[in-house]
């Protein structure tokens, strides 16, 4: 878990700068991530399987949990640019 983060308590989504809220974005995945699977030598076992061609047997689930970080990883970096919007900002021709 990220410092200045505890579990109960999450930060605030806005920042100062883009930078910062993807640095926010980041550790908030991680953290929703941690929340998932807490068991710190599962975790290692499901990142050193990401790493090398997984067993048959491990394919599955392999793809569920990366498909989960996937989900959690965009819908925290939606959330802050959304809060900080981000996305507000007209470009002009």
């Amino acid at each position: 878990m990220s410092e200045g983060m505890s579990s109960s308590k999450l930060p605030e989504l806005l920042t100062a700068t883009p930078f910062e809220g993807r640095l926010l974005a980041i550790a908030l995945a991680r953290k929703a991530i941690y929340d998932r699977q807490p068991d710190k030598g599962l975790r290692q076992q499901q990142m050193d399987c990401c790493a090398f061609e997984p067993a048959k047997e491990q394919k599955a689930a392999f793809r569920k949990e990366t498909a989960c970080c996937k989900v959690y990883a965009r819908k925290m970096f939606q959330e802050v640019a959304k809060a900080n919007n981000y996305w507000s900002k007209k470009k002009t021709p």
